[in-house]
């Protein structure tokens, strides 16, 4: 870890340093122009460890010919007590030598003047990927020692117990300060917008979260408001408008349902991604984007590339970063926690009482497999509470709304119900009894109480027929 491990950071900051104001200016708006808008500059030397003892940039980009203290002295500086910062070095002295005692002080680059603007935008650019990379090992390994993340205030409005969960999470606060697309795939339900704000949260950024649904839109719709549009860009169009590009700057753009995007649309996006800029309907110049893209979606993208719905190049551009939040069946040490925060909310926005609900309802919601996810849970939560009257919550809407604890036509012998198949011959009393029995425990997670009120009979004579086994 650098000198600055516990320090402020900015994995996207570029700190540029040279005595000369008008090339510090044309730096400036070269990387600006290429979509770098974080950048900093600094016209003495001297104020450059002093300025890194308070933040940590993703890179410097230093003048190799400055009063005072030469840019070469700095970098043997930087090079012992900041080696998790990228240095690319500026010079107008094109001479071999000097490149290469520059290269074995540790700088990352080095530029010769004037600089050519091409060269000098994927110079920084390279040097702020290596940045990024180094923080996200650091975070990673942070993360795996711990067995947490360090910032689970992020991840408060997510109610989970679930090991894949927090690893998830871990793995979200090392990628969130980065600047590449995050993609979150999932069913539907499982709270995949949650994730995306939790990574806008995390990722220090001071705009805004800016949501967008991909699904149903047309081309048209979709690019205006996406990417806005001029004065007269079309009938209708009396006045300009910014899109949600320019409205998420300094933040975060979430596009959701991105597998449902039109193949039209899917081009215009994987320019964004790959060049940075974007052009708003009606007009010829581009607008650089300053947002990060978090997007998701339900679907199999590997299927719908191979079906020729969606871009395999799109793809490959979003999936830099990519999680898939496990289905709610999966997890389901999480319902009791799920079923706790929803019944409160519920009891709260209905101005109720909470009501108390059998301790049994975790284990019988366990055995449904919520296709709907979380959102089906606080769903059928809500409905249970809003018609309940009295006393504790009834298991019955939840039996009928799942299915859940009902008798069937064709029993799971695994279950205990291989006495219902008489075709095996006829069961004796006792082995009915005991079917029941094993049943009735399965299904209650081998908690006596609970089998004992599923069978209808006292936890007494429930201990009384199992002692006679």
């Amino acid at each position: 870890m650098s000198a600055l491990g516990s320090k402020k950071g900015a994995a996207d900051l570029i700190l540029l340093v040279d005595d000369e104001p008008q090339i510090l200016f044309g730096s400036s708006v070269m990387l600006r122009q290429a979509g770098l808008g974080r950048v900093r500059t600094l016209d003495d030397i001297r104020q450059l460890l002093p300025l890194l003892a308070e933040e940590e940039p993703g890179v410097i980009v230093l003048d190799l010919q400055m009063p005072h203290i030469s840019g070469k002295e700095m970098l043997g500086e930087l090079s012992c007590g900041y080696p998790g910062i990228p240095v690319i070095i500026v010079t107008a002295a094109n001479e071999l030598d000097t490149a290469i005692d520059c290269m074995k002080l540790g700088a990352f680059d080095y530029i010769v003047k004037p600089v050519d603007p091409t060269r000098f935008v994927t110079s920084v650019r390279k040097a702020l990927d290596r940045n990024t990379m180094q923080r996200e090992i650091e975070s990673l390994r942070e993360s795996l020692l711990t067995g947490r993340p360090a910032n689970e205030e992020a991840f408060s409005s997510i109610k989970t117990r679930s090991p894949r969960m927090k690893a998830i999470f871990s793995y979200l606060e090392a990628v969130a300060p980065t600047e590449q697309p995050v993609l979150v795939t999932g069913e539907t339900g499982v709270g995949k917008e949650l994730i995306a704000r939790a990574v806008h949260e995390l990722s220090g950024r001071r705009g805004p979260f800016v949501p967008v649904n991909s699904a149903g839109v047309d081309d048209h719709v979709f690019s205006d408001t996406l990417f806005g549009h001029k004065k007269g860009a079309f009938t209708g169009a009396d006045h300009a408008r910014d899109g949600m590009i320019a409205r998420a700057a300094g933040g975060t753009l979430f596009l959701d349902e991105i597998g449902e995007m039109s193949p039209a649309t899917q081009v215009k996006l994987l320019r964004l991604l790959q060049e940075g800029e974007y052009y708003p309907l009606g007009s010829d110049l581009p607008a650089a984007n300053q947002a990060r893209v978090v997007v998701a979606t339900n679907r199999d993208l590997s299927a719908a590339i191979a079906g020729g719905s969606f871009r395999r190049d799109l793809y490959y551009r979003l999936c830099a970063h990519q999680v898939h939040i496990p289905p709610l069946r999966e997890r389901t040490e999480d319902i009791p926690i799920l079923l706790e925060t929803f019944v409160e909310e519920a009891a709260r926005t209905l101005h109720k009482e909470v009501p108390e609900y059998p301790y049994e309802l975790p284990s019988l919601l366990a055995g449904y497999a919520f296709p709907g996810n979380i959102r089906e849970l606080r769903a059928l939560v809500f409905d249970v509470v809003t018609r309940h009257q009295r006393g504790k919550l009834s298991l019955i809407p939840f039996r009928d709304a799942t299915g859940v604890g009902l008798p069937t036509a064709a029993p799971d012998p695994d279950e205990g119900g291989e006495w219902l198949n008489l075709s095996a011959g006829f069961p004796t009393l006792s082995q009915l009894t005991q079917s029941l029995i094993e049943a009735a425990l399965k299904r209650s997670g081998g908690n006596q109480r609970a089998a004992a009120e599923l069978l209808g009979i006292s936890r007494q004579a429930l201990n009384q027929r199992i002692s006679k086994k």
